[in-house]
């Protein structure tokens, strides 16, 4: 059975209202697993024409987003968390080569801070990876990639702070 956007929208809701932090956020990352091998849903909401950030819902109580990414090409990021709120990553289509951080020095507005690699791994189609409140990583890839990400709040609207490898 296929799954759609307001039926999974709801079951992350749910999730994230009854069991508020990191326990609801594994819930929805293990049900995003499922809508990633979803070929109806992807072929829905992950068109050829969808951009590097689509947000498909926000949801008007909590303001969870639910977005959909589509990476021509190579294509990487620098370390980074996602301040004060969370981000569940998915894998579509191609890999996401993910690396996490440990933080050595703090940073601040007028100056990044120091972090180290402590992990590597990869990200691949119908892999679900939840990074919490002060998580740090960067994803690199080497060729075109897909995925449904979800973010606590919308992450565009939010000032991130810049760090760099030692």
């Amino acid at each position: 059975m296929s799954h759609t956007l307001e039926q999974f929208a709801n079951q992350c809701h749910d999730f994230l209202k009854n069991s508020p932090g990191p326990s609801g956020r594994q819930k929805v990352a293990e049900a995003l697993k499922d809508v990633l091998i979803d070929p109806v849903f992807i072929a829905k909401h992950l068109r050829p024409t969808t951009g590097e950030r689509e947000i498909i819902y926000q949801d008007p109580e909590l303001g969870f987003c639910i977005l959909v990414h589509h990476y021509l090409g190579p294509k990487s990021s620098d370390p980074h968390d996602h301040a004060h709120s969370w981000a569940i990553y998915g894998q579509v289509h191609g890999k996401t080569e993910m690396r996490d951080f440990q933080k050595i020095e703090e940073a601040s507005a007028d100056k990044p801070g120091k972090v180290k690699v402590t992990r590597s791994y990869a990200l691949t189609p119908g892999v679900a990876h939840l990074y919490n409140e002060g998580d740090l990583h960067a994803p690199e890839r080497k060729d075109s990639t897909s995925l449904i990400r979800i973010e606590g709040t919308d992450m565009s609207k939010v000032k991130r702070l810049k760090y760099e490898v030692v």
